[in-house]
């Protein structure tokens, strides 16, 4: 390959990364573990491998793949072009495999517990491939909601140098279908107000393809905090998962991963405090999932980072939200894309943004702003969008021309949620910004959407699910519940939803989620009482309980009641006493933390 070939591609040349002097100076971790263990070369060799092959620069390449839904069916082929592109720059690629499971596939029954605490189980597994046997650097390759922040979280890890690449998004579906409507339908049909020939057509046409569901959801959100973290190659976050443009990516990132391999530049050379404020301020523009407030402090954790809620808060305030994409927008994911991605939010937002921080190119986030302008990415992305007849503003509005201003995340405390509770105000009716609400208890998913769809629950409501925190159930998602209520035109403006558990990214409504300390910790939430009045004020990020037994009390009498109920209070026995599930109850910090093994 050339040199001007090799600067095409974002590879530095030989003489100027030191490719032909790496082995000289210093043996790389693969060929020092060549000579500590005879067995591998004979192994290496049985797997296929050739005589040749030993001796290069030895890359992981580590994806999701699997038969397990759409965003993982496709990587196989995403691992073989990052494999060529590893051989393509002189070294040889190695594949290894864990998939992940599916939230949607999961939903509506106890599979969704196992959803959270895949991530840290998959991220085990990535730790486990990557140190058992050394490589020089890695590819990972994801696309969905738990292994996108787990194969991150393994980054971070392993801290060898690395690249991450994006399975991208499907296609939609007719009149532009997605499946995060689904649920929706769902609940308008168990309401009889449409008919089970309709649900069918939902069902059969909401996934067309590959890909990462598309629409703003938890997977879209990680796959563009990837990128905004410094970790892809600029503006490949949320590619049509069918198109050419996404396999030269993943060709492209296993020849880069050759190179920071060579150069021995590492995750935590990468990433920094700074990177994960830009992170925000991006997931800020595009009003992201509220699970990057469990992902993103995990990931951190894992580079030795603290990013905590306050973080979030901070950096939201005052943000400008500027995206037009489901389920707050108008437009299916892969229109982000067509729109110019990650880089045109932050040249849109870039006077907020650490433009210093370095990134897997090799070069800072300025420089490789400046250099999607010059290198016909924009213009490439501009053709798309010609095809669908619409501009780039109708999906990502100029910075003084946004949606809000106040980001899209606010965090709630008080006497109801000491140590936080995280709202997306961006998708909450103004009419429920501020209220006082009764409260309805339940201690789990299921009796909380029974109420809600039999007509149990009144306008006036604050529908309160515990139990379901990391420590409760795994922490589940609340979909369901969230759907029923903000499909209702007379619930979705006139109740909320409070719980320890979460949110899938797709939920939309009056929904409070990560209540903590959750209530299998004897949180306040596991005090509530049916009858309680419950505050709501998000712009002064205020959750807490006003009354007893609906009439209005003083902070110290509630206090004063609150401590005789909490001495009262009896620990739920976790209801798995063995696996996965109990390893993650016995474990788990709280969801403000993120939500992670320790």
């Amino acid at each position: 390959m050339s040199e001007q070939e090799n600067r095409e591609k974002g590879i530095r040349p030989q003489e100027e990364n030191g490719c032909g002097s790496g082995l000289q100076e210093g043996k790389l971790p693969s060929q020092k573990l060549r000579e500590l263990a005879p067995e591998l070369d004979p192994l290496r060799l049985g797997t296929g491998w050739k005589v040749e092959d030993l001796s290069k620069p030895q890359i992981l390449i580590e994806s999701s793949f699997g038969d397990s839904h759409p965003g993982s069916v496709h990587l196989l082929e995403l691992a073989e072009e990052a494999k060529a592109g590893v051989a393509e720059a002189g070294g040889h690629g190695a594949r290894y495999f864990c998939t992940d499971i599916c939230d949607g596939e999961a939903q509506g029954h106890d599979g969704i517990n196992y959803s959270l605490p895949s991530r840290d189980m998959m991220a085990n597994m990535m730790e486990i491939h990557a140190n058992a046997t050394p490589f020089d650097g890695g590819v990972f390759i994801a696309s969905c909601d738990k292994s996108m922040p787990a194969h991150l979280m393994a980054i971070g890890r392993i801290n060898i140098p690395s690249i991450m690449v994006t399975g991208g998004v499907m296609d939609a579906g007719p009149d532009l279908l997605t499946l995060e409507q689904i649920g929706a339908y769902n609940a308008m049909y168990e309401r009889g107000e449409i008919n089970a020939e309709q649900m069918q057509f939902y069902k059969t046409h909401a996934c067309p393809s590959c890909g990462a569901c598309s629409f703003m959801g938890t997977a879209s959100t990680m796959q563009i905090m990837a990128e905004a973290l410094g970790l892809m190659l600029p503006g490949s976050a949320l590619m049509p998962a069918t198109s050419s443009q996404l396999r030269s990516v993943a060709r492209k990132a296993g020849e880069q991963a050759v190179w920071l391999a060579l150069k021995g530049l590492k995750p935590s050379d990468i990433v920094t405090k700074e990177s994960f404020e830009n992170a925000v301020m991006v997931h800020a523009a595009i009003s992201g999932s509220t699970n990057s407030l469990l992902h993103l402090p995990a990931i951190a954790h894992e580079f030795g980072i603290t990013l905590e809620a306050e973080d979030f808060d901070r950096l939201h305030r005052g943000a400008h939200y500027l995206l037009n994409i489901r389920p707050a927008g108008q437009w299916p994911a892969q229109f982000f894309y067509y729109a110019g991605g990650v880089p045109a939010i932050m040249e849109e937002i870039r006077d907020m943004l650490h433009l210093d921080v370095m990134t897997v190119t090799g070069k800072t986030l300025g420089e490789n702003l400046k250099e999607q302008k010059e290198n016909g990415f924009y213009e490439e992305c501009e053709a798309h969008l010609k095809e669908w007849n619409i501009k780039r503003e109708d999906v990502i509005r100029p910075f003084d021309q946004p949606f809000g201003t106040d980001g899209s995340i606010a965090i709630l405390k008080g006497n109801l949620a000491p140590d936080g509770a995280v709202v997306k105000h961006t998708v909450v009716p103004k009419e429920m910004f501020c209220a006082i609400l009764r409260a309805r208890p339940y201690d789990c998913e299921e009796e909380a959407i029974h109420a809600v769809l039999t007509h149990e629950i009144q306008p006036g409501d604050a529908v309160i699910i515990r139990y379901e925190g990391p420590k409760g159930s795994g922490m589940p998602e609340m979909f369901y519940t969230t759907e029923a209520i903000a499909s209702d035109a007379q619930l979705g403006a006139s109740i909320a939803l409070l719980t320890d558990g979460r949110f899938s990214g797709a939920s939309k409504g009056p929904a409070i989620g990560h209540i903590s300390p959750e209530a299998a910790e004897g949180g306040p939430i596991a005090l509530v009482e049916e009858g309680d009045l419950i505050e709501i004020d998000i712009p002064r990020r205020i959750l807490r309980l006003v009354g007893i037994g609906g009439v209005r009390m003083s902070e110290e009498e509630i206090e004063e009641i609150l401590s005789q109920r909490r001495k009262a209070w009896k620990p739920k026995e976790n209801r798995y006493q063995k696996g996965v599930l109990k390893l993650f109850a016995d474990r788990a910090v709280s969801p403000m933390k993120g939500g992670y093994m320790q």
